[in-house]
C-alpha cells in the first residue's frame, strides 16, 4: 500500500490560492485535492475548470479533481484540459459510473471513485477493476470543517 498526502484546497484562502498551492507542494504534499461542487449533488458551489487552469502553474504535484456533481460527463474534458491528472466521480451516480470511468481514462487521466459515508463500501466493488483510486469519505460531502466520522473509515 502506498500512502500519499493529498492537500485539499477547499479551506484555502482563495485570494492567494496560487501561493497556497505552491506552499503545500513545498511542504511535501503528493497531490492537490480539488473539490468541485455544483450545488445540486451537494448543497455547495465551489470552483470550476478556469480556476484549476489558473493555479496549475503553481503546482509541482498532480491535481486530484473530485467532481461532486450530478452531470460530471459534461465537464470531464474541461477539467482534464485545465490540468486535472486524476478525476474522481461518485458511486452514488449509479449505472453511469462505468461509462464515466472509461471516459476519464480515454481522456488520459487517472480515474477515481468516491463513496459517501452512508454508502456501503461493497457498492464500489463492481468498479474496482476500472479505478486507480477509491476515496472513502469520512464526512458528508459539501462543506469543509466537518467532524470526522470514524465509523465511515471502519
Amino acid at each position: 500500500m502506498t500512502i500519499r498526502v493529498s492537500a485539499s484546497i477547499l479551506s484555502a484562502d482563495f485570494s492567494c490560492l496560487g501561493a497556497q498551492v505552491e506552499s503545500v507542494c513545498a511542504k511535501g504534499a503528493d497531490l492537490i485535492h480539488i473539490d468541485v461542487m455544483d450545488g445540486h449533488f451537494v448543497p455547495n458551489i465551489t470552483i470550476g475548470a478556469p480556476v484549476i487552469k489558473a493555479i496549475k502553474p503553481y503546482s509541482a504535484v498532480p491535481f486530484d479533481v473530485h467532481l461532486l456533481m450530478d452531470n460530471p460527463q459534461e465537464y470531464i474534458d474541461d477539467f482534464v484540459d485545465a490540468g486535472a491528472n486524476r478525476i474522481t466521480v461518485h458511486q452514488e451516480l449509479g449505472a453511469s459510473v462505468g461509462n464515466l470511468l472509461d471516459l476519464i481514462h480515454a481522456k488520459g487521466a487517472r480515474a477515481g471513485l468516491a463513496i459517501k459515508p452512508s454508502t456501503p463500501v461493497n457498492a464500489a466493488k463492481e468498479w474496482l477493476d476500472k479505478v486507480d483510486t477509491l476515496l472513502i469519505m469520512t464526512v458528508e460531502p459539501g462543506f469543509s470543517g466537518q467532524i470526522f466520522m470514524p465509523k465511515a473509515a471502519a
